[in-house]
C-alpha cells in the first residue's frame, strides 16, 4: 500500500527552503510511485518540497531493501515503481544486478554535479546524500591520536574493547569490501580476523546502540556511520546529548586512501510507468532544495558541492578526504567480504 505525503502535512513539522518557480498550472500534474528502503520520517519533508515545487504527488512504499528488491524482481514488467531508493552502495549494486534500474540519459548533465566515485559508472543510479564510516571512542579512556586508519582497529591493544554490528550488516560488508580493493583479499582477511578478536560483546543492535555502549563503558571504541552520532548531538532529549558528550569521533582513513564514504542512492526503475515525473524527482534530489534537506534533517553530507545548509554539527567536522574508489566496487566485493567474515568468525 502506498502512502501519500502532501506539502501541507510536512510543513507543520519541518521548515522547507524556498521552492523554485515553475510549478505547473494544471491542478493535477500526476504522480510518482517511490519504492524506498530509507526509514527516516524526515524524508517526508523532501517529498513535500518536491510536490510543492512541481505539483507531482509522491506515493511511497517503504520496506527493507531486500524485500523491495525481491518484490520488484517478482513483479517484473508489472512493477509500478518509478523510482527506487536505498542506502549503501552494496544494496544499490544488488538492485542493479537484479535489473531493477534503467538508463536515464536525460540525467547525464545533471549527474555531472555528483562526484564520479559516488555514482554508478554507467549512470544506472547515483548517490544523492553521502555518509562516512567512522570510529567513535570514549573521551575518558581513549586518545584521538590512537586511531588514524581503520587498519589500527585490528591492533591487539583493542582486545575486548570494540563494539560493532554483526557481519551481515551491509555497512560492515561495504567497509570490508573497500578494504579488499585497497589492500587485497589476504590482508583484508587478516584485518577482519583482528577486528573479530577485539569485539567486546556479541554484536547487537544498530549503530546508535554501539555509541550508547561506548558511553556506558561496555566498550571503548565502536565502528559506526557518522550521522548516528550527529543525531545524538543535535537531539532535544538531554539523555541523548549526554551520550554524545561522553564520546568523540575520528574519521580514519581506509588503508591510507581516504575516509570510507558511502551513499544513499536512487535510480530510475526499469519499468517506470511515470518516467517523466520520475526524472523530475531524481533531478530534484540533486537540487539546492533537495540537497539541503538531507544535511539539515538526516545529518548526511550533500553530494553536490557548494550547497548551503544549517547544521552546526556537520560544520564542526574537520576537512575529510574521501577514499576515491567508486562505491560500485563495494557491491562488487560484497560477496568476497561476507566469505571473509564467515571464515574469521566475525559474528
Amino acid at each position: 500500500m502506498f502512502r501519500h505525503f502532501s506539502a501541507a502535512a510536512a510543513a507543520a513539522a519541518f521548515t522547507l527552503s524556498a521552492c523554485a518557480p515553475g510549478a505547473p498550472d494544471a491542478p493535477d500534474a500526476g504522480e510518482i510511485n517511490l519504492f524506498t528502503a530509507r526509514h527516516y520520517a524526515s524524508d517526508a519533508a523532501v517529498y513535500a518540497a518536491f510536490t510543492e515545487e512541481t505539483g507531482i504527488r509522491v506515493n511511497v512504499l517503504e520496506a527493507p531493501a531486500d524485500q523491495l528488491i525481491e518484490r520488484m524482481r517478482a513483479e517484473g514488467a508489472r512493477s509500478q515503481a518509478d523510482v527506487v531508493i536505498t542506502v549503501d552502495a552494496g544494496r544499490l549494486w544488488r538492485a542493479d544486478q537484479a535489473g531493477l534500474f534503467q538508463p536515464a540519459p536525460e540525467l547525464a548533465e545533471t549527474l555531472e554535479a555528483v562526484p564520479a566515485n559516488l555514482r554508478h559508472p554507467d549512470g544506472h543510479w547515483f548517490g544523492f546524500a553521502s555518509r562516512v564510516r567512522v570510529v567513535v571512542f570514549a573521551r575518558d579512556r581513549v586518545n584521538a591520536g590512537e586511531i588514524n586508519d581503520f587498519l589500527d582497529v585490528a591492533d591487539e591493544r583493542w582486545r575486548g574493547r570494540l563494539c560493532v554490528r554483526s557481519s551481515n550488516n551491509v555497512y560492515n560488508q561495504s567497509l570490508l569490501a573497500g578494504l579488499i580493493d585497497a589492500v587485497g583479499a589476504e590482508q583484508a582477511e587478516s584485518w577482519a580476523a583482528g577486528v573479530a578478536a577485539n569485539i567486546a560483546r556479541a554484536p547487537q543492535g544498530g549503530d546508535t546502540d554501539q555509541i550508547r555502549a561506548v558511553a556506558a563503558g561496555e566498550c571503548d571504541i565502536a565502528i559506526v556511520n557518522h550521522y548516528y552520532l550527529a543525531r545524538l548531538q543535535r537531539a532535544s532529549d538531554s539523555a541523548d546529548r549526554a551520550v554524545a558528550d561522553a564520546v568523540d569521533m575520528v574519521f580514519p582513513s581506509l588503508a591510507g586512501r581516504g575516509a570510507p564514504f558511502n551513499v544513499s542512492g536512487a535510480g530510475l526503475a526499469a519499468n517506470a510507468p511515470n518516467r517523466d515525473n520520475a526524472l523530475a524527482f531524481l533531478t530534484f534530489l540533486l537540487s539546492e532544495t533537495g540537497q539541503r534537506q538531507f544535511a539539515e534533517l538526516t545529518n548526511e553530507f550533500p553530494v553536490v558541492a557548494g550547497v548551503t545548509y544549517e547544521n552546526d554539527v556537520l560544520d564542526g567536522y574537520p576537512e575529510i578526504t574521501p577514499d576515491p574508489v567508486n562505491v560500485n566496487v563495494l557491491g562488487e566485493n560484497a560477496t568476497a567480504a561476507q566469505r571473509i567474515f564467515d571464515r574469521v568468525g566475525w559474528p
